[in-house]
């Protein structure tokens, strides 16, 4: 065996002894507590979250039951560019983390140089290949710290990937169950339209037969004009909600269209939980997390630099000014050695950044139990905004039907010539605030939900 390696053979085991003995240097992860109530001040009434077969297993907008929604919801992980931009970002950190695994391994280098150079008198040729070794030893962590950070930057770029996804999907359901609430709106104004133009017809008649006065006229064309102008002021807002659907999917808004169709909503019950749940479902409580779990790290790698660096390294090759003997024995050159090197004087660089990854830490600790806070805060809203909503919406719908009602009344008292025609269109405009108030109301109601399911980390089943 050659000197060369019978020097690695020894010096192997005592590699191997020193990284059996080395620590890792900074404070161990452990996740902070966090004050969580035992259940949501707001959700009395509300079902506890429990694995039924009843609720659906599937994603968490199949609840609704809408296959044109569902239809949209799969594009948005292929075709949003946010989303698009999320993952790459993914990818990136995931590649961090191959790096920095790398660097607790040999580090392997071939080189092959040929050089010639001279003077006024003479020239020379030098000719070398070489085939070099080199490994830090990781004694005191740093290595495994630095690997452990990039893991969880990774892991915390996932969960905002999952964040960005959840936050799409959310945005493109509250934007499609408006615009279908919408539709509604607009055929609603459509049909009184129609009425309020064959009441016009009629009075009109009446007017040129000297049977109605001026006044009436008057005011039948301004309930109709009226009447064509709010529903105009739908008809741009449902082109906006439109556009923006496509673009949450992907798609310019010129080539993407959603053609009207009638309301088929089911509101779900959805299950409000228990506060600690969110911990494990919401990936933006899981981002903040895992960006404490890296800065953790950060501190062990920045304790590190207290320690010195031992690196082992190993050359070997040949050397000669002619390449045609290049490979022969004689040529042969070898090197071989460890290398330790300490800071011995850095007037508190050291110091200030173990003091800075520390101040860091702290502030995402702060951060974490922040997002943790504000989690609850939105659920506890939602649960009482809907809550609310569903004893507005039965009062609100019985003055739509009594609305209805009178206005009903008010018409065959008109016909019967009973009344005049300015009883009549205060009625009907009551009747159709009524029912625009009700489909607003219905629209408040299927927006809530979904934040209130994207509040819950987007389900309410236990995580896989």
């Amino acid at each position: 065996m050659s000197k060369t390696g019978s020097s690695v053979v020894r010096l192997a085991p005592i590699a191997l002894a020193m990284l059996m003995v080395g620590c890792t240097v900074g404070p161990d992860y452990h996740r902070p507590a966090v004050t969580m109530p035992t259940a949501f001040k707001e959700a009395k009434g509300w079902t506890a979250a429990t694995p039924k077969e009843a609720q659906s297993k599937g994603d968490w907008w199949s609840v609704y039951q809408d296959p044109q929604l569902s239809s949209l919801m799969s594009q948005v992980q292929i075709s949003n560019q946010n989303v698009a931009q999320y993952a790459a970002q993914y990818r990136q950190a995931q590649a961090l983390v191959t790096q920095a695994r790398s660097q607790q391994f040999p580090q392997v280098t071939a080189t092959v140089d040929s050089t010639r150079s001279g003077s006024a008198t003479s020239t020379s040729n030098a000719q070398s290949a070489s085939l070099g070794a080199s490994w830090e030893l990781d004694i005191w962590g740093k290595l495994r710290r630095t690997t452990e950070e990039q893991r969880a930057n990774a892991q915390s770029s996932a969960a905002d990937l999952a964040n960005a996804t959840l936050s799409a999907q959310s945005e493109l359901a509250q934007d499609y169950f408006q615009l279908r609430v919408m539709d509604a709106r607009i055929a609603l104004y459509q049909q009184s339209i129609q009425a309020y133009q064959r009441y016009l017809t009629v009075i009109q008649n009446q007017y040129q037969g000297g049977s109605t006065s001026r006044a009436t006229l008057a005011q039948a064309q301004t309930q109709l004009e009226s009447t064509k102008a709010s529903a105009l002021d739908l008809q741009w807002q449902r082109a906006q909600l439109e556009h923006a659907i496509a673009i949450l999917i992907g798609k310019p808004p010129a080539q993407f269209s959603l053609a009207a169709t009638p309301i088929k909503f089911i509101v779900p019950s959805v299950p409000a939980g228990l506060p600690s749940q969110l911990l494990q479902r919401r990936p933006d409580i899981a981002a903040a997390e895992r960006t404490m779990a890296s800065a953790n790290a950060a501190v062990g790698v920045a304790t590190a630099a207290y320690y010195p660096d031992l690196t082992l390294s190993a050359t070997g090759g040949f050397s000669s000014s002619a390449l045609h003997n290049l490979f022969s024995l004689p040529n042969r050159v070898w090197s071989l050695g460890p290398s330790l090197s300490q800071t011995v004087l850095d007037f508190g660089s050291t110091r200030g950044k173990v003091a800075e990854a520390e101040a860091a830490y702290d502030a995402d600790v702060a951060a974490y139990r922040q997002t943790v806070l504000t989690a609850m805060g939105e659920v506890e809203d939602y649960l009482v905004e809907l809550h609310t909503i569903d004893s507005e919406m039965v009062a609100q719908q019985n003055a739509a039907m009594s609305a209805k009602d009178s206005a009903r009344v008010t018409r065959n008292q008109y016909e019967a010539g009973m009344i005049d025609y300015l009883d009549v269109a205060s009625t009907e405009n009551t009747s159709l605030t009524q029912q625009q108030s009700v489909l607003s109301l219905t629209s408040t109601q299927m927006v809530t939900s979904v934040k209130l399911i994207a509040a819950l980390g987007g389900s309410w089943q236990a995580p896989q």
